[in-house]
């Protein structure tokens, strides 16, 4: 399940780039869905733990990946923390989905992602309302913003 906390909460990592490069460990470059991931949002694909080929960068190690990717592992890969997904572009809403369905994942956004036509589940931690569309939660969104 998908919980997502709209604006500031004090227990988010914010700076998830600077937390993955101190944290991230070999093993996770190994798994498919991990590979996945930067294949679509960097187009690039991983060769070795160590050795990432990009298209635009050439050979590159892990620390080199944009922050969206960081951020989307950190989310799969580390489930103590919540993140602040707001560093995360739209190209990424698919696999925060994703990884929502692997097992419960709450995220921190500051605006909002586009998560597509399709149905999904979502629990908007604000109000603890469910959304099962972008309809439904660029509507809790709006009432979000308006209450303040």
């Amino acid at each position: 399940m998908l919980y997502i906390y709209y604006g500031d909460h004090e227990d988010v990592i914010n700076r998830s780039d600077i937390y993955f490069n101190s944290t991230y460990q070999d093993e996770w470059f190994e798994d498919e869905l991990v590979r996945e991931i930067i294949l679509s949002v960097d187009r690039s694909s991983v060769i070795s733990p160590h050795l990432i080929e990009s298209p635009v960068l050439g050979p590159i190690g892990p620390k080199d990946l944009s922050g969206g990717t960081k951020t989307l592992i950190l989310m799969y890969k580390d489930k103590e923390h919540i993140f602040n997904a707001t560093n995360c572009g739209d190209n990424c809403a698919k696999w925060i989905l994703e990884i929502a369905k692997r097992g419960d994942l709450t995220i921190c956004l500051q605006h909002n992602l586009d998560f597509g036509y399709g149905e999904f589940e979502a629990v908007i931690l604000n109000c603890r309302q469910t959304v099962h569309n972008m309809l439904e939660l660029l509507d809790v969104i709006f009432e979000l913003e308006n209450a303040e």
